[in-house]
């Protein structure tokens, strides 16, 4: 990734209601959810919120599927993982010892998740 695409990306997410739709798509993975959802979870208007879900795209944060009428939003996590590795590029000057808080963190991706996320899961 280049500096200039990874300012836009952060100019993108630099806006409150763009930050809580990245957040809460990254929350509704793998499955997403449609553009009406998002605006009303987040109590925007659809209109506003299709502006906001533009920019994002734009930025390579959100890619979109239509699903007959509904539009449905995914995070995209490859670009997040490009993002991630573009800021952590020249980390910890070969000490990877000083990024192991860091590591812990993203490694609770999966403890995080709640008990009941795989029964819903395998019941849909």
């Amino acid at each position: 990734m280049e500096i200039t695409n990874a300012i836009a990306s952060f100019a993108a997410l630099s806006q409150d209601t763009r930050l809580k739709a990245f957040r809460l798509l990254v929350s509704q993975e793998p499955v997403g959810l449609p553009a009406g959802e998002i605006a009303r979870q987040l109590s925007v208007p659809h209109n506003t919120m299709s502006a906001h879900l533009s920019v994002l795209a734009r930025a390579g944060w959100v890619v979109s599927q239509r699903h007959s009428r509904h539009i449905i939003y995914r995070a995209s996590l490859a670009h997040m993982e490009g993002v991630i590795q573009f800021l952590l590029q020249d980390c910890c000057a070969g000490h990877p010892e000083l990024c192991a808080s860091l590591m812990e963190n993203l490694s609770r991706c999966e403890s995080a998740k709640p008990a009941d996320a795989d029964n819903l899961s395998n019941s849909q």
